[in-house]
């Protein structure tokens, strides 16, 4: 009971929705499995770690760019339609809104303008994925709107989770850039050791900024729906750093074996 009402003091309640609490469940339990095969090497059908070693091949593919487009395109539009959907709505739920929205409209910018592609996805997985970021972003704008007139928790995040939320997307962003850099030119397959920023101390920094991104965005809204798939996308995001690490030990013999997966001097 006790750690009930201290959480009381930073979540709202939960909703009465059986849907949602299913959904919460349904999430943590499928991103943190994902991030579980991502450390037993049983990779997403979009990544170079596929494609390097499981030897299969999709019939049905598509090239990376459309389909990394097709990942972001509806959770950017949910995002997006809630403004006219939810005409009426506070503060909170126009920042969980905004910040949804702008996480998605940033992806979209990075797959047409920033990122280097030299490969193709498999249009099931696209599916999958495309689905699942549609799906928790309009749940996480759900969520927020059934505690409309809800009394605020006696601990307000939302400044919090602003400044947490640009820290993440702005960090996110700027590894991004630098892993871009490598690369030259779309089709070109050569991999180099990312250097710059937090790279020196980590493998995958880019990952680290997301989920303080979506932190943030839990700390904004304050929803035990919005915290548990931060939490299951960390936890996703963790298996995934591991195999990025073991995939370049594999591939440079002069990968510094000090660096981390994720988070620095710990993980």
């Amino acid at each position: 009971m006790a750690i009930f009402s201290s959480l009381l003091s930073f979540l709202y309640p939960p909703p009465p929705s059986l849907y949602l609490t299913a959904m919460s469940a349904i999430n943590f339990i499928a991103l943190s499995n994902a991030g579980l095969k991502e450390t037993r090497g049983k990779h997403l059908n979009y990544s170079k770690f596929y494609r390097s070693g499981s030897g299969q091949k999709s019939p049905a593919r598509i090239s990376s760019r459309t389909g990394m487009a097709i990942f972001y395109a509806p959770a950017f539009l949910a995002g997006a339609a809630s403004f006219w959907i939810f005409p009426v709505a506070d503060f909170r739920f126009r920042l969980v809104s905004a910040a949804l929205t702008i996480h998605f409209f940033k992806r979209l910018l990075e797959v047409m303008f920033l990122h280097k592609y030299s490969g193709s996805v498999d249009v099931e997985t696209t599916i999958t994925i495309s689905l699942s970021y549609f799906t928790g972003t309009a749940n996480m704008i759900y969520s927020q709107h059934l505690v409309r007139g809800f009394p605020d928790p006696r601990v307000d995040l939302k400044i919090f989770g602003l400044v947490i939320f640009l820290l993440g997307i702005t960090g996110n962003f700027y590894h991004h850039y630098l892993l871009s850099a490598l690369r030259r030119n779309d089709g070109e397959k050569q991999y180099k050791i990312p250097q710059g920023g937090l790279f020196g101390l980590v493998v995958c920094p880019h990952y680290l900024f997301e989920v303080l991104g979506f932190v943030g965005i839990s700390c904004i809204s304050q929803m035990l729906y919005v915290s548990v798939f931060a939490l299951g996308t960390c936890f996703y995001l963790m298996g995934r750093s591991v195999a990025t690490r073991r995939w370049y030990l594999s591939k440079f013999e002069n990968f510094p074996k000090g660096r981390k997966a994720m988070i620095p001097f710990l993980f």
